[in-house]
């Protein structure tokens, strides 16, 4: 086994999550290469050094641009702010190494499909963090699918529904269009829009009936930053003292989207986004409804898939919760034995696995999703915005 050498570009919110899976990786499968945390970049602000001291970075640098061309790196991994993942990935690219990047993959549609073409013009592996892809319950999901379980699907519906963003949230990054490109839309419905896509193989056509509004439109500029991450630290929620003469800050992107969209199978679908639905922590899920059955999952029970068996005896249909905890199950035995629960961070660990296969010409467990596919689902949030901009139907086709 040969050894790898990772650059994390990025020391917020997600670089946590990323260190993590590339120092467990190792742990709980035998990939064909040995993922070594080699580089860790931040600005100085971050304090790069005590991010790669905790989290086991062999070194740490302020110089992405020196780091991305190194001869001593094989693979960039990109956990910058939206705005800041297409410099380094493109430079990556250019360098022939290949590149992981979080979503959405971009902050512009312009750029994702920069990303995506430089790519696929340099021949590089690409490779975007849709983690949800690598829970054991969507990935059975997905097979059910092509398995024929659900039939023909006439409809989905989709949601992922927080509530961390009320009006105590200060102004960071995640609120303003130049950084973030958008708000619940790129952040949420991204997950959604490519975990539906891929477990039912559905490409979107239309779009229609979409609502994008900003709830909060002003929020208190403070001295402390979120690091990166949704803010749920409480002296960086409220801040230090007085905040009332505090600066206000203008939000420039929506807090919740919803729209309708038409599949290119023929099946209806709609999605919803929204950062202030109160009650809600992190469901994300979809329902989806076939001929022959129909699958539900909500990410507060990751460890489940609910399936509607309709080919069974009317007196016996219900709906069957399946613990997707078994050794059979995608992932799953990897990591404990039956019955024992696994939890977020295991999406990442198990996408770094995917990776590394990939890079050896391995078939990972299921698909990734490469730059390219990520454009796809970036041109269907596009379309959702310029929807609920103009009032009318829009064809992916226009999107580009």
């Amino acid at each position: 086994m040969s050894d790898i050498n990772v650059a994390l570009i990025g020391a917020g919110f997600m670089g946590r999550s990323h260190s993590n899976a590339w120092g467990q990786v190792n742990k709980f499968f035998d990939p064909p290469f040995h993922a070594v945390k080699h580089t860790v970049f931040g600005i100085a602000a971050e304090k790069p050094e005590v991010f790669a001291k905790k989290w086991e970075w062999q070194h740490s640098s302020t110089d992405w641009e020196s780091l991305v061309k190194s001869p001593e790196i094989g693979l960039v991994d990109i956990v910058t702010p939206n705005f800041m993942h297409a410099p380094p990935a493109k430079a990556a690219i250019a360098a022939g190494k290949p590149v992981a990047c979080e979503k959405p993959i971009a902050g512009t549609l312009q750029d994702a499909r920069e990303m995506a073409q430089a790519a696929i013009k340099a021949k590089v592996e690409s490779f975007v963090w849709f983690c949800y892809r690598r829970v054991p319950a969507v990935a059975l999901a997905h097979k059910l699918v092509k398995q024929g379980a659900l039939g023909e699907i006439v409809r989905v519906h989709a949601t992922y529904l927080q509530e961390w963003a009320d009006e105590s949230v200060p102004f960071t990054w995640r609120f303003t269009k130049e950084k973030a490109g958008s708000g619940a839309n790129g952040d949420l419905n991204a997950h959604i829009v490519d975990m539906t896509r891929f477990v039912t193989g559905f490409e979107i056509d239309e779009v229609c009936g979409s609502i994008s509004e900003t709830i909060v439109k002003k929020r208190k500029i403070i001295e402390q930053d979120s690091g990166g991450g949704i803010v749920t630290d409480e002296q960086l929620r409220y801040g230090k003292g007085d905040t009332s003469q505090a600066k206000l800050g203008d939000v420039t992107v929506d807090d919740t989207t919803l729209f309708l969209v038409k599949y290119n199978s023929g099946a209806v679908g709609s999605y919803e986004a929204a950062r202030q639905a109160t009650g809600n922590y992190n469901p994300n899920g979809f329902e989806i409804n076939g001929t022959k059955g129909a699958i539900k999952f909500n990410f507060e029970r990751m460890n489940e898939l609910e399936f509607f068996d309709k080919t069974r005896p009317r007196e016996v249909q219900g709906w069957t919760t399946i613990l997707c905890t078994n050794g059979v199950h995608p992932y799953v035995g990897n990591y404990w034995p039956d019955g024992h629960v696994i939890g977020y961070e295991h999406t990442f660990t198990s996408m770094a696995y995917d990776i590394l296969l990939k890079l050896a010409g391995k078939e990972p467990t299921v698909p990734l999703p490469d730059f390219n596919d990520a454009y796809q689902t970036a041109r269907v949030l596009e379309a959702a915005l310029v929807c609920a901009a103009e009032k009318r139907w829009i064809k992916l086709s226009e999107v580009k």
